[in-house]
């Protein structure tokens, strides 16, 4: 019986020992990063990033409740950028440069709630992707 009793104290200490080391995390201060707005006719999605590369958070129209056609609308946007800024402020983010993607209704409208939540936008550049000539055309239909 004893011995029972000492291997559930042990497990408690346990428990006990990886709550601290939890508490205790360091998290890293960034004051640059990187805001990538994907903005199609169908969603939108944004991203938050460091200068490497590294994801502090992100959010999709989905993932907030939307559906069907009212992902790709400005309100879905603005709502969309709060929810991700959210998640990065714990970060410290202040200045950031956005790349923005896609042709969709939720462009402007994420940008400025961007501004409108705080954030310094440093840069914005459009890095949608345009094809040179592009794909070959079906043929011509004979009727």
């Amino acid at each position: 019986m004893a011995t029972k009793e000492t291997k559930k104290e042990e497990k408690k200490e346990e428990k006990k020992v990886v709550q601290k080391s939890a508490a205790s995390k360091v998290v890293r201060q960034i004051i640059k990063g990187r805001v990538n707005i994907q903005a199609t006719y169908n969603n939108t999605i944004v991203s938050i990033s460091d200068m490497q590369g590294n994801v502090l958070g992100w959010s999709a129209a989905g993932k907030m409740g939307f559906r069907g056609p009212k992902k790709a609308t400005p309100y879905a946007a603005s709502i969309i950028v709060k929810d991700a800024i959210e998640k990065a402020k714990k970060y410290g983010l202040k200045e950031v440069q956005v790349f923005v993607k896609g042709v969709g209704a939720g462009r402007e409208a994420a940008i400025r709630a961007l501004h409108a939540n705080g954030l310094d936008i440093s840069t914005i550049k459009d890095i949608t992707p345009i094809p040179h000539n592009g794909c070959r055309p079906p043929k011509v239909r004979r009727v």
